[in-house]
């Protein structure tokens, strides 16, 4: 099976404000996709959902769909990039296979796929 092993994902502010203001975004209705080709951080991802999206239990079941997202399809996206993954409304009430196919487009329009 893939793993997403804790030294992939982004901790501190620094790295996530890096690949907020340098990269580029793409968005669909469920999630926002920021990329950036970075030498330091390639390979990294960084997992958000907002306040606005709701309490801590559905901030925490977006930032899951968002990890499983990424974890199944981590193996078909170029390693040279950084990647940030936020959630929107409309991933709240999504099951997986819909975060899953909302990010392999957000992916293909990135045209960061293998």
């Amino acid at each position: 099976m893939y793993e997403l092993s804790k030294s992939k994902i982004f901790r501190g502010k620094r790295e996530f404000s890096a690949v907020y203001h340098q990269g580029r975004s793409y968005a669909n209705g469920r999630m926002v996709l920021y990329v950036m080709r970075a030498g330091d951080l390639e390979g990294r991802v960084g997992f958000a959902a907002g306040k606005k999206l709701g309490g801590a239990v559905i901030r925490n079941r977006v930032k899951r769909l968002l990890r499983e997202a990424y974890r199944l399809t981590q193996h078909e996206i170029d390693s040279e990039y950084a990647i940030i993954l936020v959630g929107r409304k409309k991933l709240i009430d999504a099951k997986a296979d819909e975060a899953i196919k909302a990010f392999r487009d957000l992916c293909a329009r990135a045209k960061i796929l293998s």
